[in-house]
């Protein structure tokens, strides 16, 4: 099937070569027709001319077009285009000559009156080869660049299928990591057989639908987040008792928003996970607003220790997940003291 079609395709091409070459044909016997009404002289010097059109053009189409010019191989393209022009130039005159010794017994009188000049003969030689050539580096130059969008077309796809593989496993490391911090609450409240427990594993099966399905999608509705916030605040209050003194305030919530999951859930269990107690008590101050497409995340703990930015995989995943997700549509500030961890986030979600 293959060689069949290649053959096909093959004999197409040659059929091609020769109405072209048919045209130019009539083309020269029109031309050189000019106010002369001999036709059979205006055949024999078009068919003569023939043979130096066809091997000049191909000579340029064939090889100099291909292999020098479009390789950049300028001073080799011009010397041999030189060459080329030398060797057609010279059989350009033989033609003259054999119009005027051959065709017209040496008698100028009985040549055609264009066939006469070196010049016309020559401009209708070069016309061909020069808009034979031309098309041809335009065929070139589209492949080229045909080629090149597919390239650039691979190269995009590989990138974004390394961005995906990149996001899957950042993911991945949010699942243990999340996991273990609210399963190791749980535990403690097993062993005190508290009667939070019934309520702390429903929250803790919202927490893991969220964290095992959704987070999965590319993105969520914005108040999908905040409600599993909400779940988890819920549980650390259940752990900390009275030692924890938590605000939670969000403004104009968009119902149509949506956000990468699990973006803003990391740096809550990071307040709770590296927070210190700062007499007896852990504050965490947690601000979220929308302004238009543009979000507002503030986030503050008590702290004591001026490592709590370098602990942990979460600041450094979440980090990560920005700049493969936004770009530069994002602005992270983290200030990390001896008295307060602040966050601070701007996030551009323009569709």
């Amino acid at each position: 099937m293959f060689t069949k079609r290649f053959i096909l395709k093959k004999i197409g091409q040659m059929l091609l070569h020769v109405i072209f070459w048919y045209g130019v044909l009539l083309f020269y016997t029109y031309f050189f027709g000019v106010d002369s009404s001999d036709f059979s002289y205006v055949k024999s010097f078009s068919f003569f001319l023939m043979p130096i059109t066809i091997a000049t053009t191909y000579v340029f189409i064939y090889k100099l077009i291909p292999d020098y010019l479009i390789t950049k191989r300028y001073f080799l393209f011009g010397l041999y285009s030189l060459y080329t022009f030398i060797i057609s130039a010279y059989l350009i005159v033989i033609s003259v000559f054999y119009g005027l010794v051959y065709l017209s017994n040496f008698e100028e009188s009985n040549m055609a009156p264009i066939s006469k000049s070196l010049l016309f003969v020559g401009i209708a030689v070069y016309l061909v080869v020069i808009i034979v050539s031309a098309f041809k580096l335009l065929k070139l130059n589209l492949k080229h660049a045909e080629d090149t969008k597919k390239l650039e077309t691979k190269i995009l796809e590989t990138q974004l299928k390394l961005k995906e593989q990149e996001l899957n496993y950042l993911k991945m490391q949010i699942h243990p990591h999340f996991l273990f911090n609210t399963l190791n609450t749980m535990y403690g409240f097993a062993l005190k057989k508290a009667d939070e427990t019934p309520e702390m594993i429903l929250k803790l099966s919202n927490l893991l639908d969220y964290l095992l399905y959704q987070v999965d999608k590319p993105f969520v509705a914005l108040q999908d987040e905040i409600n599993h916030i909400n779940d988890y605040i819920e549980l650390e209050k259940m752990r900390f008792n009275d030692t924890l003194q938590i605000h939670f305030k969000t403004e104009n919530i968009l119902e149509d928003m949506q956000i990468a999951p699990m973006l803003l859930l990391p740096f809550v269990e990071n307040s709770f996970k590296h927070g210190s107690l700062k007499k007896g008590v852990l504050q965490v101050n947690i601000q979220l607003r929308c302004e238009g497409n543009h979000i507002v995340f503030k986030i503050e703990n008590t702290n004591t220790n001026n490592e709590t930015s370098e602990k942990g995989i979460g600041l450094e995943n979440i980090k990560k997940r920005l700049d493969l997700l936004y770009k530069a549509a994002y602005q992270l500030k983290i200030d990390d003291t001896t008295e307060l961890f602040k966050v601070h986030l701007e996030l551009d979600i323009t569709p």
